[in-house]
């Protein structure tokens, strides 16, 4: 199953509503703050809301109050803020910095199993399964390894049998390159 996400960073209100009005329904959001004003704004039925940029812990309580799931979710601190924070159950998946740049946020690989043991505990989180961005590339072939990398984590997460958690969400690709996510998983 495939579900495509509109990423509406610094892009306004007024369009975002558009989207909606003509189907979208699952809107991707960077920073907290920009998602608390566009949402007072845009009141379509049925649409979702994805936290996909780093989540600051001062950030935890309007996060799980604005969104349907976080995408972003990078250490056990965090997590545990989300889950004292949240009065119901929300939906997360693990970010995961598969090429292990210094200049992106998200656990690494064998981190990523430890954080998922640990989220599993927390009463208040599913885990739906994990996120990367891979380096940018034009050609959308250079995504394909991290993209392979994450379905594979994702398996081997599954194979644990945690409790509360399903690896059925692989966050991955863009616009340049999410034909090969696609294909990936």
């Amino acid at each position: 199953e495939v579900t495509l996400m509109a990423v509406t960073k610094h892009v306004d209100a007024k369009n975002v509503a558009a989207a909606a009005a003509r189907g979208v329904r699952i809107f991707g959001e960077n920073y907290v703050q920009e998602a608390a004003e566009k949402k007072k704004k845009v009141r379509a039925r049925g649409v979702e809301w994805h936290l996909i940029g780093h989540l600051q812990k001062n950030k935890a309580k309007d996060a799980v109050e604005l969104f349907d799931m976080i995408e972003s979710v990078d250490s056990a601190p965090l997590a545990a803020m989300i889950n004292r924070r949240a009065t119901a159950p929300i939906d997360v998946l693990i970010e995961v910095n598969v090429a292990g740049e210094g200049s992106k946020t998200g656990v690494s690989m064998d981190a990523a199993v430890e954080l998922a043991r640990e989220i599993s505990g927390m009463e208040n989180l599913r885990l739906k399964g994990l996120m990367t961005i891979p380096p940018f590339s034009d050609n959308p072939e250079h995504s394909r390894p991290y993209f392979v990398a994450l379905r594979r984590l994702a398996e081997r997460i599954n194979k644990e049998q945690l409790p509360g958690v399903s690896m059925r969400e692989l966050s991955m690709g863009m616009s340049n390159d999410f034909e090969v996510a696609i294909e990936e998983g």
